[in-house]
Formats: structure tokens, C-alpha cells, sequence
């Protein structure tokens, strides 16, 4: 195919079958493109004397074929860059919203530290969070004993955290619980008591941009930051329970940060073994696109909001009941999830996916072969790459992403409750 050019012959050459071109035209771009990979390139320029022609000598490859210059694939990969273009645009433009803070007792609730004469300056939107779940943590019954605490990390921000204290019989060991995506660490009440039975004092943390914690809702700048301060918790946790085994639970993205501090040697060293249900090893993004625009959108746009993560989204139990517990929870975020999240997310897959022999530590993985949100295989690829010399896993058949709301919870709940007694 012959495409206009300016003043300048564009030749792709291989060794064999020549072939003569003779022309007439100043202005002519001809690009040849064979099935072998290209091994010359001519640069041509030609000024016209009188009537003669130009006579050049190419190569071409067996087929003697002339291929377009823009093939779709390359005005697609125009296109994207062209809007990255426009979105760079448009970056120092971005207005700032002043956001509104309240004073409240700093007894009550901190941020950051930040604590002037008895009073915190706190984000709205944190403090009516923080003070809707200190809401939330009630008399554990005849069983627990539920409080709540303010535990500051090593970046300064304030992590609203839980503990359920066994009340009937004696604590022999610990387990430290990350919940998943959008959600806190009050949705894990109900098993957080049934482990109090058995003899395990639970800890809870709402990891940062969500429940009671520091940060725009459902908002994460970097899971790194999450797996440093779920790594100085879980230390935190140790120091407060000096001799006791340690486990750690973590479901979904909190599977995920619980995974990468489990990669630590000094935690590797400190924890008894891990329980993952649904961990975020592998994920589907919405549309295939996001993989190549996340890394710059999550930089132009970090809070921008996609689809996909809201109650008329994916199904994540097929338990109605437990489907409408947890979307009218107001502590569940049920917006779309925001580009920089979605992209941490996919960076923390692909390096637990990089790294997963690397992986010593006891651990017992759980996950339902019907789970649309994390990838049932990319679990299992993790249980058969992991060196680690005690491990297990159990694939539930039809089973979602929830896995403690399905319907099949308490026998879920059971397999884990027994595999924790065995190692204690």
C-alpha cells in the first residue's frame, strides 16, 4: 500500500527477491513490511532534475507484500495516547474543594495526632464514620467482651480498630482480622464471638479509607501504607499479649495486605499461620483498557469514580438476607470504586502473584469456585507455587465471593475454627 508522504522514502528491506521501484513523485512515503521481522530501513530523499526518474534498489520478503502504515492496532494505540494527552492537560487545572472539618473531644476521636488543647481537627466525613462505628461496638454478650481503641500508626494516621476478649473461658491464642474492600471490621462480629468459644482473643482493624479509620472513604492512596500499618498492629497486638500465638484472617483485599505482611521475615517469624477466604491474589478489572490506562489515570484522576463496585454490581452472596445486611450497613461503601484504588489493587495482586514462592509461612486458603470478584485460580496457582510446608486449601463449588455470609458459613466457619485448634 502507497501512502503520501513529505519528501522522504520510507523502505523496509529483508536480503532476497528484489525488487525495482521507478518513480516520478517528490513527495511519495511507501512503507514494506514482510512476515520476518524488519532488518533495514532506508531513508530516502530525492530531488527532481529535469525529466529524469529516481531508481532505487529494495528488498522485500518472500511474499513481495505491502502492508499499511496504521493498521488498527496502531490507531488504537493513538487514540489512548491522545486522551492521556488531553487528561495531562487538563491535570493543573484541577480545583480543590475545601473540605469542611469538626471539633470534637480528641477522647473520642483523633486525626493524625493532631491534638491541640484537648481538641482534634477531624474530617467530616471521618468523624461521622468514626463515630457511627464507636456506635457500633456493643456489649458482646455473655460471651465477648467487645471494646474499641484508636491505634496510630507509624505514618501518623488513626486506625480505628476493635477486640472481642473471650469471657468464658481462657484466651490461648490470637487472631488478628483484615476485612475486605468497602467493608470494616464490625462485619466480622458474629465469628469474631464464635472464635471467642474456642479460646481466641480477636483483634479487628478498619484499614485505612474505611470504617472508623483515617482517609477518604473507600479511598487508598497505596496498600503499601496498609500492609506497614497492619504489620505494626499486628506487633502492637504481640507486645499486648506477650507468649500467645498469633494468627491472622484476612478476607479478600485484606487477604491480600495480610499476604505481603506475611512475606516479612520479622512477621513471618512472629504469627502462628494464616486463614485467607477469597484472597485478592488475582482480580478482573471491569474492562481490559483499565490495565493499560491505570497507571496514568490513578495519577490524574486518583479519586475518579468507575463502576462495578456498588450494590447493583457483581453478587458476592447468594444469601439475600446477608446481601441486604450488608448494602444498608452505612458503613459499607457502595459508590464505585475509585481509579487509584482499583489500580493498588492491581498492583498488590501482581506482586503477591510474583512472589508467591516466597511464601513459608502456615496458611489455610478458602475460596468459592464461583467467585466473579477474585480469581478462584489465581488461589490455587498461589497453594501450588507456596513453598511453605504446612499448607491447605478448600475450593467451595458454587460458592461467591462472601464466603462467611453464604449459606454454607457455618460449615466454613467449622473448617477454620479446626484448623486454628489444631496448630495451637
Amino acid at each position: 500500500m502507497i501512502c503520501l508522504g513529505i519528501n522522504s522514502f520510507v523502505f523496509v528491506a529483508k536480503k532476497k527477491n528484489f525488487l525495482r521501484l521507478k518513480t516520478q513523485y517528490q513527495t511519495t512515503q511507501i512503507t514494506i513490511r514482510t512476515r520476518s521481522e524488519v532488518s533495514l530501513v532506508y531513508y530516502y530523499n530525492k530531488k527532481m532534475k529535469g525529466d529524469g526518474a529516481g531508481e532505487i534498489m529494495l528488498t522485500s520478503g518472500a511474499s513481495g507484500r505491502v502492508t499499511a502504515l496504521f493498521s488498527i492496532q496502531v490507531l488504537k494505540s493513538f487514540v489512548m495516547l491522545v486522551n492521556a494527552f488531553i487528561l495531562l492537560l487538563f491535570f493543573p487545572f484541577r480545583g480543590r474543594k475545601n473540605e469542611k472539618v469538626v471539633r470534637v473531644p480528641s477522647g473520642i476521636v483523633t486525626w493524625k495526632s493532631s491534638v491541640n488543647a484537648g481538641v482534634a481537627v477531624v474530617d467530616h466525613e471521618v468523624a461521622l464514620r468514626r463515630a457511627l462505628a464507636i456506635r457500633k461496638v456493643t456489649d458482646g454478650g455473655e460471651v465477648s467482651r467487645r471494646e474499641y481503641s484508636l491505634f496510630v500508626t507509624p505514618r501518623g494516621e488513626t486506625m480505628f480498630t476493635q477486640s472481642w476478649t473471650p469471657k468464658k473461658v481462657k484466651t490461648r491464642a490470637l487472631v488478628v482480622l483484615l476485612h475486605g474492600l468497602n467493608e470494616h471490621s464490625g462485619r466480622d462480629d458474629e465469628f469474631a464471638k464464635q472464635l471467642n468459644e474456642h479460646g481466641y482473643k480477636v483483634y479487628g482493624m478498619d484499614w485505612v479509607g474505611h470504617g472508623g479509620s483515617d482517609g477518604l472513604h473507600a479511598y487508598v492512596n497505596s496498600l503499601d501504607d496498609a500492609v506497614t500499618d497492619a504489620k505494626a498492629f499486628i506487633r502492637h497486638v504481640l507486645t499486648e499479649n506477650s507468649g500467645l500465638p498469633c494468627f491472622c484472617f484476612g478476607h479478600s483485599t485484606g487477604g491480600a495486605i495480610i499476604l505481603k505482611a506475611a512475606l516479612d521475615p520479622k512477621i513471618e517469624k512472629s504469627i502462628a499461620g494464616v486463614v485467607l477466604t477469597s484472597p485478592a491474589v488475582g482480580v478482573q478489572p471491569s474492562h481490559p483498557i483499565f490495565l493499560i490506562l491505570a497507571p496514568v489515570l490513578s495519577l490524574l484522576l486518583p479519586k475518579f469514580q468507575l463502576s462495578a463496585a456498588n450494590k447493583k454490581g457483581t453478587p458476592v452472596s447468594r444469601d439475600p438476607a446477608a446481601l441486604i445486611a450488608k448494602y444498608s450497613d452505612p458503613l459499607v461503601f457502595t459508590g464505585s470504586i475509585r481509579v487509584r484504588t482499583g489500580y493498588e489493587i492491581l498492583r498488590i495482586t501482581s506482586f503477591l502473584q510474583r512472589n508467591a514462592r516466597k511464601l513459608k509461612v502456615p496458611f489455610f486458603v478458602l475460596h468459592g469456585t464461583a467467585d466473579t470478584v477474585t480469581d478462584p485460580d489465581a488461589t490455587f496457582k498461589l497453594y501450588q507455587e507456596a513453598p511453605s510446608e504446612d499448607k491447605s486449601i478448600r475450593l467451595l463449588p458454587g460458592c461467591l465471593h462472601d464466603l462467611l455470609f453464604e449459606p454454607e458459613r457455618e460449615e466454613i466457619k467449622k473448617d477454620i475454627i479446626d484448623w486454628l485448634n489444631s496448630r495451637v
